[in-house]
């Protein structure tokens, strides 16, 4: 879905020369080499690569996870590098919603306690409305009173998505977030990730391996070499394969 003009002015984050240098000497390792990307609002963007080639690293680092070494990571209107550690840990928990591939439940919550959980710390109840919503989208509407170990791994996932977007945050960052599910329920977790970009205006950055899951963003961003050496709009499964076989992943 090609977005218009005014559309892809908008930028829910972005990286500015945004560099990651592990070690120094004979042993450094530049995992990000000056970055520069922007992931526009309401888009469903897909970072792929050879492994090591800095795809984690870089989500990482857009998440607030981890510091680069030089360059700036924006998230709005919002430097991250300027940020104290608490300034940042309550940007990521009012800003930034995450979906991992261990799900990263809690097993002792409910699903609806594990989903309003990072409300819950922050002393809000949220959008009450907006979490009844999400929690339909999901297919979980009859699952809410159920822990963890009562639920399927796909159902796990979809109330780490539901997690994610139950708090409206200005960006999603998924890692792998297929990557512990069969191929079925993944098409229901993407399917999903999907309809919260087209139906919800969610904001959603996944990292992945697959080309398959790729195939349901907006654009897939390449990376190699801790460097951005392509992109591709609106791509297909077999598009990816062909742009992964001539960057040698």
């Amino acid at each position: 879905m090609t977005p218009s003009p005014t559309q892809a002015l908008a930028t829910a984050a972005r990286a500015v020369a945004a560099s990651k240098i592990y070690g120094s000497g004979d042993t450094e390792v530049r995992a990000l080499d000056a970055i520069d990307v922007a992931f526009e609002q309401g888009r469903f963007t897909a970072i792929m690569g050879p492994s090591g080639s800095g795809k984690s690293t870089l989500m990482h680092c857009m998440a607030g996870l981890d510091n680069v070494t030089s360059g700036q990571v924006i998230i709005g209107e919002t430097d991250l590098t300027t940020l104290s550690e608490k300034d940042l840990t309550l940007l990521r928990r009012d800003n930034v919603g995450f979906v991992f591939q261990a799900y990263n439940l809690v097993p002792t919550l409910t699903a609806i306690e594990n989903i309003t959980l990072p409300m819950d710390l922050a002393g809000s109840k949220g959008d009450e409305a907006w979490v009844d919503e999400v929690v339909g989208a999901t297919g979980l509407a009859d699952r809410t009173k159920h822990r963890p170990n009562e639920l399927s791994g796909g159902q796990q996932q979809r109330v780490a998505v539901a997690r994610a977007l139950a708090g409206k945050p200005q960006i999603i960052f998924a890692d792998e977030p297929t990557g512990n599910v069969d191929s079925n329920t993944a098409a229901e977790i993407l399917g999903f990730m999907r309809s919260a970009v087209d139906q919800m205006g969610q904001t959603i950055v996944m990292v992945t391996h697959d080309p398959v899951a790729a195939s349901y963003a907006d654009r897939v961003v390449f990376l190699v070499d801790g460097k951005i050496v392509d992109e591709l709009e609106d791509p297909t499964p077999q598009g990816i394969r062909d742009h992964m076989t001539q960057l040698g992943a």
